[in-house]
């Protein structure tokens, strides 16, 4: 069982997909790394969604930025979207995250922020302790 699922949109973004995996060692969270791109592969992505039982998903994407919203179009669990610093910056990825039409809610950290991203779902996951 994987608590978190880190989706990465880009194998050029693995920094920050360990730096999320970082705090989630450190929290004693399960957790897997899986690098699916929304555009390349959005059959597979949609077969790791609809199979995963994480409770929370980061999405860790760049440009366009279509990874956190596919996923929250494909699941009710929490998505919290992770933009990628790339040619503006980060900040077409940070625009397209908080961008997402009505019904299909992701949470955004900062851009480059796996880090935060991770502590997030940790808090996420404890209010559900909480309920």
């Amino acid at each position: 069982m994987v608590t978190v699922a880190i989706i990465i949109g880009s194998e050029s973004d693995m920094k920050i997909g360990e730096s999320a995996s970082k705090v989630l060692k450190e929290a004693c969270m399960d957790y897997e790394i899986r690098v699916i791109s929304a555009h390349r592969d959005p059959i597979l992505l949609e077969e790791y969604i609809s199979k995963s039982d994480a409770k929370v998903f980061i999405a860790i994407a760049g440009l366009s930025a279509a990874l956190p919203g596919l996923i929250a179009s494909r699941t009710i669990r929490p998505v919290i979207g992770v933009p990628v610093s790339s040619k503006l910056g980060g900040l077409d990825a940070l625009l397209s995250i908080v961008q997402m039409p009505k019904g299909v809610p992701v949470a955004c950290v900062g851009i480059d922020n796996g880090a935060n991203a991770a502590h997030l779902a940790l808090r996420i996951l404890d209010i559900c302790k909480l309920m």
